[in-house]
């Protein structure tokens, strides 16, 4: 019998600490129940110490799902542990994922320790979580740039501790595949109780390598749990992607022999809703989930494709979501309808308040649009107007004057605190002088250091999709505005960047 392959998921904790990626809270438990029809192993669902925004997004989670283990991390010290294990309190299965850095470099410059106490404080820190919660991941950060020996004896020790999973991370993603899968594949052979925990691996994609180097540590080294992401969200250049490393495993089951628990069909309304709520849009030639992955363009692929799918495909596009419910509901749908479509997607809304508010945009946009794509739905629940938490700024009107050879101008009608004020400004294009008019009242200061239009479906019908990116003292963050008019959705992303930048969620930094 095939082993299995455990899918670890940190898109809500990893995945968020890529600049402008951060999630509210509902927005986290939107994604995490997506995770939990996927069938994750795993769901990562932050880093309960780092905020109490951050602390209520665990509880909410490790309260609301049922079928995944749900884990937090935590630095090695007691505080984190503690804060991590209250949070977890009211799930099902409970995991607090612990890390102290152990790479020379790391140790002397970052944490300003000695090998010596990083040992103890790794083994203390494990004993004192194993008393909390029987489920304990320990993570060495850094771990592929760390000395062998040392890594050795800091893994032997936090095993006879009681952690169960061993996770070895290329936190700067410097590994090379041969050479990481022999890296795990030394320590599990050198380290006495290796087999008493299961072996994780957590690589970056700096150099482009993360998956590759996550199934040579599966591979050649034996680790049997993967940490990866939605579309490979991350800092930097992002983390092993969850899409690709579960569908090369269930495509080449004749190399890898093992199972997995995903079920695959929901592949890609996880990458659409996690793409759609952070901003981050996924390239056309992205693998798996681009929206080029199963498009055939040469005439001599066609002709193959035509005459047996297998001649220029290796995975069916269905078997991943691509071919369920295309066009799905129109002006004449009801509110039952739009109801199940939502539970179908994987959304579930708070409350018959939320739903109602959701269903009325969805109304409104039907009378502009004749055909309401399953993107259009994920953008309408996206939208922060349809959430409960109340917004410093909300969208109310805009009107705006643009013709060849004269300088536009824009009025636009906001909300600041539930007040109506209108601005007026003129500008370079239509969207410049509808976000100047914005902040003739707000002032922010903000510097925009992203601005991209993406259509959510096909035709010019389509609804625009803005991201905006805001840059304010050391903060980034990202808003996201959707609407047929692209001005009117480059507004919609201004003010719910503005939003993200007026709540100010300290964050402490994580692991890598």
């Amino acid at each position: 019998m095939a082993d299995k392959l455990i899918i670890f998921d940190t898109t809500l904790r990893d995945g968020e600490q890529s600049p402008g990626a951060s999630m509210t809270r509902d927005e986290k438990l939107r994604i995490a129940r997506q995770l939990e029809r996927l069938k994750v192993d795993v769901i990562e669902a932050g880093f309960a110490a780092s905020s109490n925004g951050d602390f209520e997004a665990v509880q909410l989670i490790a309260n609301s799902i049922k079928d995944a283990t749900i884990c937090s991390l935590s630095r090695a010290n007691d505080r984190d542990i503690s804060r991590a294990a209250e949070a977890l309190k009211g799930a099902n299965r409970a995991r607090i994922h612990t890390f102290i850095a152990t790479s020379a470099l790391h140790m002397e410059k970052k944490l300003r320790m000695t090998p010596d106490q990083v040992f103890e404080q790794a083994k203390q820190s494990v004993r004192f979580a194993r008393n909390l919660v029987d489920d304990i991941e320990f993570s060495p950060e850094d771990g592929y740039r760390s000395d062998v020996d040392f890594l050795c004896r800091v893994i032997e020790a936090v095993i006879n501790e009681g952690a169960t999973t061993i996770n070895v991370p290329d936190t700067v993603g410097y590994a090379i595949p041969e050479l990481y899968g022999n890296f795990i594949k030394t320590l599990r052979e050198r380290i006495p109780n290796s087999d008493k925990a299961v072996w994780s691996v957590h690589c970056h994609n700096d150099l482009g390598m993360a998956v590759a180097n996550s199934l040579a540590g599966v591979k050649i080294g034996g680790a049997r749990q993967v940490e990866c992401t939605i579309n490979g969200l991350g800092e930097r250049a992002g983390n092993c992607s969850l899409e690709e490393v579960v569908m090369a495993v269930k495509t080449r089951k004749d190399y890898f022999n093992l199972d997995l628990g995903i079920d695959t069909r929901h592949i890609l309304a996880a990458s659409r809703m996690v793409s759609q709520t952070t901003g981050f849009v996924v390239q056309p030639n992205k693998a798996v989930v681009g929206a080029n992955a199963f498009a055939h363009a040469s005439g001599i692929h066609q002709d193959g494709v035509l005459k047996a799918r297998d001649t220029y495909e290796i995975m069916r596009a269905e078997d991943v979501g691509w071919t369920a419910n295309k066009i799905v509901l129109g002006k004449l749908s009801g509110r039952n309808a739009f109801k199940q479509r939502l539970l179908e997607l994987g959304v579930q809304m708070e409350s018959e308040a939320d739903i109602n508010a959701a269903f009325a945009r969805f109304k409104e946009l039907a009378d502009r649009k004749s055909e309401i794509f399953d993107e259009d739905i994920l953008a309408l629940v996206s939208d922060e107007s349809v959430s409960h938490v109340k917004e410093q700024y909300g969208f109310v009107s805009l009107s705006q004057h643009s013709e060849t050879g004269e300088r536009p101008m824009a009025t636009i009608v906001f909300t600041v605190d539930g007040k109506e004020v209108k601005g007026e400004s003129d500008g370079n294009g239509p969207v410049d002088a509808s976000l100047k008019a914005i902040e003739t009242h707000v002032k922010s200061g903000a510097e925009m250091v992203l601005y991209s239009v993406n259509a959510i479906s096909g035709s010019t019908e389509s609804q625009g999709e803005v991201t905006v990116r805001l840059q304010n003292s050391g903060r980034v963050v990202n808003g996201v505005g959707s609407d047929p008019d692209i001005v009117v959705a480059s507004a919609k992303a201004y003010l719910s960047a503005l939003n993200k930048l007026h709540s100010k969620a300290d964050r402490v930094a994580a692991q890598g």
